[in-house]
């Protein structure tokens, strides 16, 4: 089959990191989202086995449809707003409200408003952007390196050696190299692994006053937070794809999935830009297979919940923070000259980069939303030149 000819194992490697930090990163506020609104261990765990198939088949069907590496994820913002503002609010009236979300998402996509807004926001800006929200990833490698100094020098010092010699095996062989030191130092915790299958729960929604105000806040984090810098991913790396069917077509996967658990799904941006980078694969027309090797990975968490879950989280963390860091070099070397290529939008870019890279969150919206405001606004009056003497 040609599409097995697209795969590597830099692109199988790649997948696999993305689910691995995506995974770390966040899913602890998965576990507390549902906490907040009194699921129960078994719910917690159709929960899980929602989202890793929803992410999974979106992932897999999106990237083969399109052969562009479209990766989803869980809003973690979403999750976020999900336990700060669940007080007085059921389990039955939040799957309500997911389903609202995914109604107000699909409508959203199919009718054409978002890829009409995106369209009108500037690369500069959208790269500056990306660059701002993976920053702290870059850091984060040398963060690490005050914990673990040999075995994060190491990897640094390797991943440079393999970009110069064998660029497309660097993050392979990386990783590869962490979890043998890892192993060898004991810090890889496998004894707290165990075999568990997620089970789906029904949870018959419940449509209330409650559910519309849990929606709305939840799609609009969602889509500002979230879908605009995994579009920025994609037009950054150089893939131009229709965004209506994309976005439309991950609403009705959240309103079949969200009696489970699986809420507000949408695309990837840290993680994403792991399966576009020049890491997954030296060819950005294969890049395509990194994600789907992502899809199938997710598929694996929620079908075997516990078990994927224990598997990594037997990674020590400062393997993570700098293998995704190093993962991410690329991509954000390509943001920032992007974004400050363009004179005339380079301030603006610089301020949308600051803006996103400060971590400021305001009324439940993230950093990437209010550096991509204050970039556009720099922008704007940075254009209009007339002056008006009192």
């Amino acid at each position: 089959m040609p599409i097995l000819k697209d795969f590597s194992i830099s692109t199988l490697v790649a997948g696999f990191v993305t689910v691995l930090v995506g995974f770390t990163s966040s899913g602890v506020l998965i576990f507390q989202a549902a906490q907040t609104l009194g699921a129960s261990p078994a719910e917690i765990a159709s929960w899980m086995w929602a989202l890793g198939l929803g992410m999974g088949i979106t992932t897999i069907g999106l990237s083969f449809y399109y052969r562009t590496p479209i990766v989803t994820a869980w809003s973690t913002p979403g999750a976020a707003l999900i336990i700060g503002s669940s007080s007085g609010l059921s389990l039955s009236e939040a799957i309500g409200g997911f389903i609202i979300s995914a109604m107000l998402i699909v409508l959203t996509g199919f009718s054409g408003i978002f890829e009409r807004v995106m369209r009108k926001i500037p690369l500069s800006i959208a790269s500056a952007m990306l660059a701002g929200v993976l920053l702290k990833f870059g850091m984060n490698v040398f963060v690490a390196m005050k914990t673990q100094l040999i075995m994060v020098l190491g990897m640094f010092l390797l991943y440079l050696l393999m970009r110069r010699n064998l660029p497309r095996y660097a993050v392979v062989v990386t990783l590869t190299f962490g979890i043998i030191y890892a192993a060898f130092s004991g810090l890889l915790t496998f004894n707290i692994m165990h075999f568990q299958l997620a089970q789906p729960i029904w949870t018959t929604p419940t449509f209330s006053m409650n559910s519309i105000v849990i929606a709305i806040p939840l799609f609009m984090v969602t889509m500002a937070s979230q879908n605009i810098p995994g579009v920025s991913v994609l037009r950054s790396s150089g893939y131009h794809v229709r965004l209506s069917p994309i976005i439309g077509w991950i609403g009705p996967a959240n309103a079949a999935l969200a009696p489970f658990g699986g809420y507000a799904p949408n695309l990837a941006a840290i993680t994403a830009a792991i399966c576009t980078g020049r890491e997954a694969h030296e060819d950005p027309k294969k890049r395509y297979t990194a994600a789907l090797s992502a899809g199938f990975f997710y598929c694996l968490i929620g079908i075997f919940g516990a078990t994927i879950t224990s598997l990594f989280l037997a990674f020590p963390n400062e393997l993570i923070l700098a293998i995704a860091g190093l993962a991410l070099f690329g991509t954000i070397g390509n943001g920032l000259a992007t974004a400050l290529t363009q004179e005339s939008e380079r301030e603006a870019a610089l301020i949308t980069f600051l803006v996103t890279a400060s971590g400021i969150t305001l009324f439940g919206l993230g950093a990437a939303f209010w550096g991509l405001l204050a970039g556009l606004i720099a922008l704007t009056i940075s254009r209009y030149r007339k002056i008006i003497v009192i």
